[in-house]
């Protein structure tokens, strides 16, 4: 595997990368709120990818430091939602709208693809929470399907629009994680999300793993075998 680049620019985002081979496959991976592009650059090797597939590891264009978290996003969190359903004892709902900001993080991430000049079938887009709602509208809404789409531990956006746009993906590869006690973003979202995508036409499932907020092990196993499904040239 090619060494991880420092910082630098692609399009408008500042990204880590790790180039691919000539002619290899791109894995564009967005962190989660509050995160930066450090953040994920762990699951490159083991993921255990194709041989010569390059790495992309955006960093969000927004500084935040709510709670005690100082990092960045890719729009921002709407901490008066949170906190309500938190003293509620309830999971955020974001199902009816899209949030503030998500429209400007896509249109900067379209920017960033472009200048990587490389064919949709050999793009995969992935994105753990905050960075999972962005890879996931990101995927639905281009003009060309991509080869994969990875969703750890995000949720449902606005419903009748991603099922609209899922309609125009028929066949896209997904692979969607999330843990039984995810106490930030609920597993029943989740499960509406995967309702969507395979009623639409997508080929994929939803693994529901004991845990939390989090990447564990096994879902790194099982994600590496859909990267090598999908990124392995088919004779």
């Amino acid at each position: 595997m090619n060494k991880l680049s420092p910082l630098k620019k692609i399009g408008p985002f500042d990204v880590l990368e790790i180039p691919p081979n000539p002619g290899g496959a791109y894995v564009v991976v967005f962190h989660g709120y509050g995160a930066s592009a450090q953040d994920l650059t762990s699951l490159a090797p083991l993921l255990n990818a194709p041989p010569g597939t390059g790495w992309i590891f955006a960093q969000g264009p927004l500084k935040v430091s709510d709670g005690g978290i100082a990092g960045r996003a890719w729009f921002p969190l709407d901490v008066t939602l949170l906190d309500a359903a938190m003293r509620e004892g309830r999971h955020i709902d974001m199902s009816g709208y899209t949030p503030e900001g998500l429209k400007r993080a896509r249109v900067m991430a379209i920017e960033m693809i472009a200048e990587l000049k490389i064919p949709p079938s050999k793009l995969v887009l992935m994105g753990f929470s905050q960075g999972a709602m962005l890879a996931t509208d990101l995927a639905l809404r281009m003009s060309e399907k991509v080869a994969g789409l990875g969703i750890l531990s995000g949720t449902l956006l606005n419903k009748e629009l991603w099922q609209e746009k899922a309609k125009t993906k028929v066949g896209l590869p997904f692979f969607q994680s999330h843990g039984e006690s995810d106490t930030l973003l609920g597993v029943e979202y989740a499960k509406k999300l995967e309702e969507i995508l395979i009623g639409a036409g997508l080929k994929g499932q939803l693994h529901i793993f004991r845990g939390g907020h989090e990447v564990p092990q096994e879902i790194v196993h099982k994600l590496s075998q859909f990267l090598r499904k999908i990124l392995t040239p088919q004779n």
